[in-house]
């Protein structure tokens, strides 16, 4: 020990503090002092001089691991932002004048959710929060904790508040892996104050978190950082690594876009680039030989699965092929399950194009048949073309709406009886009750077309489908319209 105090400055304070520390609470609380060395170390009966010395002995060895840690970690690690000053992006959140900014400042942040995709600070920010908050700072996992672990937090959160008025900031990482009994348990202790929540979660908050919870925290997105943001990041690498990045220009604009707003994975492929000789520069070429070339960032289950087949949709009825196409390769990349699109495509083809092409669901199915006997790449081709017909076929959405109409009919006039005359009579006693009494059997017809009445008698007659004049309803609409001009002339004669 008198080698670690002539070693460190200021460590003999530190001694006399443990010590004091351990005296104090041992005399006042000699059966429940809670101050032991955290180590296997036996330091009892060593007095309170032993004892501070084995927490003094372990605050060396957690300072010297700690450093170590940090020369081994990555650089991304490395160089994470301590200070608002020192964080990159996100303007629209934490420009100067900026609530939130102002609320950290001041030390008076509520409950939050961090929303964003990764790499784009949402841990960074929390920690940043706890280098300003005079509070309690603790941290979970979702991904490792389960409830006993929250109540072993809120437990210690309360015990705070109660004893010494201090409040308790809980940080939970990707807080969208807790599942509903999870968020349950939190709900209460975040409700009465017990805990101020920040959350950090990649996908949706709206889908992934429960109602209640989510009611009672304010909801703050984090967007993908920009070329400005991202370059700032490799010049800050610059100056901590003490070299300049060694990239031709374009290989370094390359290298920008290969991070799609990732600050944390363009680090990573700096700390890839900086492993190289100093004296060597790589252009394009070389560079990709040393990075790897990340697929657009999608995530079958969360936020980018639904905004590209939104995307994918929207395209195609909007009749443009090019922007349908781009969307289709990104989910494609991505990793999307190609039965997946395919169902979709097909609900296009009927929703969408519907009777002004008819055979676009004939298309549909037989490019999902052509593509389960081919698999890929080779059956890729059929989802392809599959898009660009869609795409540029006539559309009509008219059979959907004639549906919607027919059903909100159906409710709102309930059980109504067929008339009798377009019922079948089986039956002697149905004979005699009027049942297919005047039925005119239409093939019977000069027209092919008796006009006779469907409805039930208690409903006038109704339009529930109107064709479109595009595509192949068009002639749709000339055939309803002759029928509507025979239905009249009969009427008239009758």
């Amino acid at each position: 020990m008198t080698h670690g105090k002539k070693a460190f400055a200021g460590l003999w304070e530190v001694r006399e503090n443990l010590s004091a520390k351990v005296s104090t609470c041992r005399n006042r609380h000699p059966k429940k002092c809670s101050i032991r060395p955290s180590s296997s170390a036996d330091c009892e009966g060593q007095g309170h001089w032993g004892i501070a010395d084995c927490l003094l002995a372990q605050d060396l060895f957690a300072f010297h691991g700690e450093q170590q840690r940090r020369r081994l970690a990555p650089l991304a690690d490395r160089m994470r932002p301590r200070t608002l000053e020192e964080f990159e992006g996100q303007s629209g959140i934490l420009a100067d004048g900026r609530l939130l900014r102002r609320a950290i400042k001041a030390d008076r942040v509520g409950n939050l959710i961090l929303h964003g995709p990764p790499g784009v600070g949402k841990t960074t920010l929390a920690r940043i929060i706890a280098n300003h908050t005079r509070a309690h700072f603790s941290s979970l996992n979702a991904v490792l904790a389960g409830v006993k672990d929250l109540r072993i937090e809120v437990d210690a959160a309360r015990q705070r508040l109660e004893r010494h008025g201090l409040r308790t900031i809980l940080f939970i990482d990707e807080v969208h892996r807790f599942n509903s009994a999870q968020q349950d348990a939190l709900l209460p202790w975040v409700e009465n104050g017990t805990v101020t929540l920040i959350g950090a979660t990649t996908e949706n908050p709206s889908f992934s978190l429960n109602a209640a919870l989510l009611s009672r925290t304010q909801v703050l997105t984090l967007k993908p950082l920009d070329e400005e943001a991202l370059e700032s990041l490799l010049k800050r690498a610059a100056d901590h690594v003490k070299r300049p990045l060694p990239l031709e220009a374009t290989a370094r604009e390359k290298l920008l876009q290969l991070a799609d707003g990732d600050g944390r994975y363009l680090l990573n492929l700096a700390e890839i680039l900086y492993d190289q000789p100093e004296a060597t520069t790589l252009n394009t070429e070389q560079m990709l030989e040393l990075v790897r070339h990340r697929a657009p960032q999608y995530d079958r289950a969360g936020d980018q699965h639904y905004n590209l087949i939104s995307a994918l949709h929207k395209s195609l009825r909007a009749s443009d092929c090019d922007a349908a196409l781009y969307w289709l390769a990104r989910m494609m990349i991505g990793g999307e399950d190609k039965a997946y699109i395919l169902r979709r495509l097909t609900r296009m083809a009927v929703e969408d194009v519907g009777l002004a092409a008819p055979e676009a669901i004939g298309r549909a199915l037989e490019a999902w048949n052509c593509y389960e006997r081919l698999g890929s790449p080779e059956g890729d081709l059929a989802l392809v073309q599959l898009t660009i017909f869609l795409a540029t076929a006539p559309k009509s959405n008219a059979a959907y709406l004639a549906w919607k109409q027919a059903q909100q009919l159906a409710q709102q006039y309930g059980s109504l009886m067929p008339p009798k005359h377009i019922l079948n009579a089986p039956t002697k006693l149905m004979r005699e009750e009027g049942y297919g009494l005047g039925y005119q059997y239409d093939h019977d017809d000069p027209d092919g077309f008796s006009g006779q009445n469907c409805f039930p008698d208690e409903i006038h007659r109704k339009q529930l489908y109107a064709p479109v004049e595009r595509g192949y309803e068009r002639e749709i609409a000339k055939r309803l319209a002759y029928w509507q001009r025979l239905r009249e002339r009969k009427a008239n004669q009758g």
